[in-house]
């Protein structure tokens, strides 16, 4: 039968988080019940439920980097056991069975993945994600949590980990090589640590000197303050890879220019205008631009096993449910320090 939980909705797009009763659906012979303990906040949880981005369903429930512990599998689970501390990110269900599915893509599945919250799923409902006191997830797209880790410091890698680890993973991050992180927010921040652990030479390039000390204390070795100009002259052709987590109004041709022969780009950010980008940025030294989506389910559970390994978690701030509005406001105005995390407990 279908079990009814305190979630937080939001009616319309813009609208005030409510507390509402929403139902999570029987178990199906692949299905695993979690009790949710920690929900993170992504900055595509605030796009989406202001439908900026011009596809949201309502009322919604957001939530994608969702830990938690499994109260209940159906018949045909052997992955997971009642008491196991999971994970659950961006997507709840994939075909399973394309070219991209099979290579652990799900991300890119032909069918279309399905994500975890504000989209209609393969059986006509609509999903909604972690802001809520449970949730019911077919068993492939949980993960399992390492154990000994800051739960609520782990819970944003379910987004923000993966949506770095993956990148700096297929682009070669690693020692020898001089990575620039643009932006250290809630994406920068962990790109830093993954970065400066897989033994990379991290610099941060941040609009001023405010988060120099912790870019440090992350594992940067550099930070350059670009709203000073003349900093990009000084970094010409300076680095093999740039992570760039920021979406809006930056100068993308300066930056650029500090990529060294054949360096690259990659664009993590959804901003909401047009990339502008000119010829030669791209021409001079091979140069390119590209993008990535998070990643399959067998990296995502790599990434979380490397950062235990590493003793990396996202630095939180753990909030009650009833300070979300405040908090997406906070992101927006890049006021919070790094990721902020409701507590589910406060969900009543």
């Amino acid at each position: 039968m279908t079990v009814t939980v305190s979630a937080l909705s939001a009616k319309s797009a813009g609208a005030p988080f409510e507390t509402v009763s929403i139902e999570r659906r029987d178990l199906r012979p692949d299905d695993v019940r979690i009790d949710i303990r920690y929900a993170g906040i992504c900055h595509s949880d605030i796009h989406q439920a202001r439908d900026e981005w011009g596809v949201g369903i309502f009322p919604m429930t957001p939530g994608h980097e969702i830990v938690g512990t499994v109260t209940e599998v159906g018949s045909d689970v052997g992955r997971h056991r009642v008491g196991d501390t999971v994970g659950v990110g961006c997507f709840v269900d994939s075909c399973l069975e394309c070219e991209a599915c099979a290579n652990g893509e799900e991300q890119f599945c032909a069918k279309g993945v399905v994500q975890t919250y504000a989209q209609e799923d393969y059986y006509g409902e609509v999903t909604r994600g972690g802001y809520s006191r449970q949730i019911v997830v077919r068993d492939h797209f949980v993960v399992k949590i390492p154990d000994g880790v800051d739960l609520a410091g782990f819970t944003p890698l379910l987004c923000a980990g993966i949506t770095t680890y993956a990148p700096l993973k297929r682009h070669g991050a690693g020692p020898g090589s001089r990575v620039g992180v643009i932006g250290m927010g809630g994406l920068g921040h962990v790109a830093v640590k993954i970065a400066a652990a897989l033994g990379a030479d991290v610099s941060v390039l941040s609009r001023t000197d405010a988060k120099k000390d912790d870019a440090l204390a992350f594992g940067a070795r550099q930070y350059h303050a670009t709203g000073d100009e003349s900093v990009f002259d000084s970094l010409q052709n300076r680095f093999d890879l740039l992570v760039n987590t920021v979406g809006d109004g930056i100068p993308l041709d300066r930056f650029l220019g500090t990529l060294g022969r054949g360096g690259v780009m990659v664009n993590l950010g959804a901003p909401s205008d047009l990339l502008k980008i000119g010829a030669f940025s791209l021409l001079a030294r091979r140069r390119s631009v590209t993008g990535s989506l998070v990643g399959g389910l067998p990296e995502t559970q790599e990434m979380l096993d490397f950062c235990a390994d590493h003793g990396i978690a996202a630095t939180v701030e753990v909030i009650s449910a009833d300070q979300v509005d405040e908090y997406y406001d906070r992101i927006v105005a890049g006021d919070v320090r790094y990721r902020a995390v409701i507590d589910a407990a406060t969900l009543r």
